[in-house]
């Protein structure tokens, strides 16, 4: 098999030969190793002697992947592109038979990067987008979330978030980016799944703390109950938010992991992952809920 391989890779991907119409004998890997490029695996099942099959895998790392141009690998007259963007496309084009037109809303803990995902989710389903904060802001005459909860209480700004959810529930293909609380009430689940798939963008706290520490909490008035300075008023509250939302958010459909998708790629820290590579897991989380029975059922499949 012939293979020309760039190496811009930033997610991993196996290759399987019963892709490719033949009985699987081979796979091979292309993973991005931080700070050495793209690492190669090839794993081949052989036949013993005792009619058992061993497993035999060698990896090759490319550390003069700055060189390459190209991000392709080719297998006769198949092309497989590995550019993160035609990742995420080719993503997509796998789901949608399966997602069917069914909306997608993205719930987590403020900071969670709902909104900067969500956008990239809408853009590459050609769903259209909405932001349920935005669409309050936009019912309360412009006034932002800090001054509703100021003006109006918490439980004013919770009734409208329910209004929107519900107005929003009668269509398909969208995605969501909820508020951080959306998940406290029972009515806004029926909503969300009505005709939709819920996705929850899990984020360590201290992560999440940092992000918010670094663009302010002014924005954010249920920071503004806590003491210190911004990581540390952050850090708490939202350990406290998460105590009383965990089980909530343990509801949704899918659950995007930062840790396990860090993991999974090689980095240190989840600050390292872009916005495109937690749109990738997020796809690839809807599409394993959708293959399951309950999921396909839910979806219309």
């Amino acid at each position: 098999m012939e293979a020309g391989v760039a190496c811009k890779l930033k997610y991993p991907t196996w290759i399987e030969s019963e892709r490719f119409g033949r009985k699987p004998t081979a796979s091979l890997w292309f993973g991005r190793i931080p700070k050495q490029g793209l690492a190669v695996s090839a794993h081949f099942p052989l036949q013993t002697s005792s009619n058992r099959q061993r497993s035999v895998t060698f990896e090759l790392p490319c550390s003069s992947y700055n060189n390459f141009s190209a991000s392709t690998v080719e297998t006769g007259s198949v092309h497989a592109p590995y550019d993160e963007s035609l990742m995420l496309k080719n993503k997509s084009l796998e789901v949608e038979p399966y997602l069917n037109g069914h909306s997608i809303y993205l719930v987590g803990l403020m900071g969670s990067g709902k909104t900067t995902v969500g956008k990239i989710l809408s853009h590459v389903l050609t769903y259209s987008f909405y932001d349920s904060d935005a669409l309050i802001e936009q019912e309360v005459n412009g006034m932002s979330v800090a001054e509703i909860f100021k003006h109006h209480g918490e439980s004013f700004f919770r009734k409208k978030e329910t209004e929107i959810l519900q107005k929003l529930s009668s269509k398909k293909q969208l995605v969501v980016s909820t508020g951080g609380g959306a998940v406290v009430r029972d009515e806004n689940w029926d909503y969300m799944q009505k005709k939709g798939i819920v996705v929850w963008l899990d984020v360590p706290l201290e992560a999440l703390a940092r992000r918010i520490a670094a663009v302010g909490t002014h924005s954010r008035p249920l920071l503004h109950y806590e003491h210190g300075d911004p990581y540390t008023k952050a850090l708490k509250r939202l350990s406290y938010l998460l105590e009383q939302r965990g089980k909530n958010y343990a509801k949704a459909n899918a659950r995007v992991s930062l840790e396990e998708i860090a993991g999974k790629l090689g980095y240190e820290d989840v600050s390292d992952l872009t916005p495109t590579e937690i749109a990738i897991e997020a796809l690839e989380q809807i599409e394993v809920y959708l293959k399951e029975e309950g999921g396909m059922a839910i979806a219309g499949v």
